[in-house]
Parts: structure tokens; sequence; C-alpha cells
């Protein structure tokens, strides 16, 4: 079953991330009391603007890059270490970013991926780990559109229709 193993919140830029049973969610904004929900992100006043409302990874694309890191012997990337807001089992890092431009629920809830996220150092800069970035190509994840407000929680079902 594909679904929510982990979710997170930080609450300004470069902050911990903070593990959640659940999550509040809006649609424009964000996880409730997450960094950019509140306008605190580290890119939050990018230009040009991005949707940042949630960020999700794929739990195996976690897992593979550890797998490379231990081979080089260096240090893994625990989950709050990527940075990303939902982590997901039971699909692939690539299966995960075939969602870009489509529609998907998570626990009955609507979202629209909208871009994957490109691996950056910042990951590495915050944790104080090396290789991020290159551990993480191809698995870095998505960002998606919160198009109904509610709450996830661990556990929820990710969907390409919604189960009734």
């Amino acid at each position: 079953m594909v679904r929510i193993s982990a979710i997170f919140i930080a609450t300004n830029a470069g902050e911990p991330m903070i593990q959640k049973s659940s999550a509040r969610i809006f649609p424009k904004l964000g996880l409730d009391g997450d960094r950019y929900a509140l306008g605190l992100g580290a890119y939050s006043k990018a230009v040009p603007t991005k949707t940042r409302d949630v960020s999700l990874i794929a739990r195996e694309g976690i897992d593979a890059a550890n797998r490379k890191l231990k081979l080089l012997g260096l240090e893994e990337f625990l989950d709050n270490e990527t940075r990303r807001n939902i982590v997901i089992e039971g699909l692939s890092s690539q299966e995960l970013n075939k969602l870009v431009n489509q529609e998907f629920y998570l626990g009955g809830l609507r979202f629209k991926a909208t871009e994957l996220c490109i691996p950056c150092e910042r990951p590495s800069k915050l944790a104080k780990k090396n290789d991020f970035l290159k551990a993480f190509e191809g698995r870095g994840g998505i960002r998606a559109q919160i198009l109904e407000a509610g709450e996830i929680k661990l556990g929820d079902r990710l969907s390409k229709t919604l189960a009734i």
C-alpha cells in the first residue's frame, strides 16, 4: 500500500524538521505551522515564485540514496534531514516523479504535483553531512499544490483516484 510514513514541518528556515502524526493543510499555504505556510522558508521570497505548498519524497528514494552514501563511507541522511514535508512508502522515486503535472489524493484530499524537487546542497549544509546533491539525484521528491483543505495523517493512502 502506498501511504504516508512520516510528516515533518519546520517553523523557520534552517530550523530542525519536527515530526508530526498529522497536519492541517491549506491551499496556497501548506502545512499548518510550516515555514513555507508562514512565509519564512529559505525560498519563500525566491523569484520566480514556485508552488511550495508541500514536498513529498519516496521512502525508497531515501533508502537508495543512503545505500549509495554508505558505499562511499559517508553518513546517511535521516528522513527529517531531507527537508521534505511528507515521506511516502510503497512506491519508487521514479513512480513518485511521474506524478508531476498530475492530480492525486492523500487521505482523500486532492493535490497536484507541480515539479520535481531538484536536490541542492542545503540539506547537506544544515545536517553537516556530505553529498546530498549527488546521492539524491533523481530521488529528491516532488512539490505539490494543495487543492483541498483538511487534515493528513500517518498511514493516509496516496492514490491517483479518490477511493470511496
